[in-house]
């Protein structure tokens, strides 16, 4: 299968209430460019899975918005004359067909000769590495098999768009990672356009050229990966995506000084002030050799890493990490030192 190229998307002012008055999505604007991978990540009930629907063709916006693919407006078009492909959560696989029926079955629909349309899902299931699986039944497949079919079948259509809406949440975490990288080069290859839904922060990260972050039915920031992750636009993107390391303090004399200690800062006396920070902006030291002083509250040990809760003097609390082989003591002090260039202060 050789790479298709992708559709621009430009969504102009979809909102979508329904008709008991809930408002699912506040009316919002959109461009997607040629080939991009764009996620929409958020937490459950932002409208994600909602814009998505819209841009697929299986919602309708409400009135004045408009959805169109290279500038043709296809507001008005079911999913099928889109040329779009779907990948759903639930994979939503046919158990009364093979896999290789499966993967054929929107080339069926669309008219295509049977001799045709299965050569077409075999070469697919050869570049998923899945060809071994063509004869077998839905249910006697695991469930990477099973999303590797989901994509196969999304892919046959040669869609200049494809969708997927938390297509890995229901797969263990070793293998979620693996096929997201799959997924990933995968699209990549082929340059298709893709909007990819998740509440997965890691996933969002690691996936998206650009990630949407929602909100309450609403875009709260556009950008890419490390302008949303370093310069989130509000406490909420930046409290959603990752950690994010709060203590408060004031500003005297170019120091920011705080109930753990002062450190020097390039910012005008403020009687009132906060230091941003994430946990791999901080690195754990003695306390004599550091600026900051805290207490050790909680270690949780993930392998080569250690996640360390550390609490102030005012009682708040920062999280930062720490190579495993650390020694760390719950109770004992602890000196932190901040890189200047990953810090904020609001």
């Amino acid at each position: 299968m050789s790479a298709t190229g992708g559709a621009a998307i430009t969504v102009s002012g979809c909102g979508k209430t329904y008709a008991d008055g809930t408002r699912a999505l506040a009316p919002l604007d959109l461009e997607v460019k040629a080939g991009e991978t764009l996620v929409l990540l958020g937490p459950s009930g932002c409208g994600k899975t909602t814009l998505l629907r819209i841009i697929a063709g299986l919602e309708t916006p409400d009135a004045g918005g408009r959805v169109a693919f290279d500038g043709s407006d296809v507001t008005g078009l079911p999913i099928e004359k889109r040329n779009v492909g779907m990948v759903f959560q639930s994979y939503a696989l046919f158990p009364n067909m093979s896999v290789v029926e499966n993967v054929a079955y929107g080339l069926r629909v669309r008219g295509v000769a049977k001799a045709e349309r299965l050569a077409q899902a075999t070469a697919v299931l050869e570049m998923m590495r899945i060809e071994a699986l063509a004869r077998r039944r839905i249910d006697q497949l695991s469930g990477g098999q099973r999303q590797r079919v989901a994509l196969a079948r999304a892919l046959a259509v040669r869609p200049r768009v494809i969708l997927l809406d938390e297509p890995l949440t229901a797969l263990d975490a070793a293998l979620r990672e693996h096929l997201r990288a799959e997924i990933d080069a995968l699209l990549k290859r082929l340059a298709i356009t893709a909007i990819y839904v998740t509440h997965d922060q890691a996933e969002a990260l690691a996936l998206g050229d650009r990630i949407v972050v929602m909100r309450h039915g609403a875009i709260a920031q556009v950008g890419t990966p490390r302008a949303v992750y370093f310069q989130p636009a509000d406490d909420f993107v930046a409290d959603f995506v990752g950690i994010t390391n709060r203590i408060p303090g004031a500003v005297r004399d170019g120091r920011f000084v705080s109930a753990a200690g002062a450190l020097p800062v390039a910012a005008p006396d403020r009687a009132a002030a906060t230091l941003l920070f994430r946990p791999e902006a901080a690195t754990l030291c003695a306390p004599a050799e550091a600026a900051l002083t805290l207490r050790v509250e909680q270690v949780e040990f993930q392998g080569a890493r250690q996640r360390v809760v550390l609490a102030g003097a005012d009682g708040g609390r920062i999280v930062v990490e720490a190579p495993a082989g650390t020694d760390l003591v719950t109770g004992a002090a602890v000196g932190v030192t901040l890189d200047p260039t990953r810090i904020t202060l609001v």
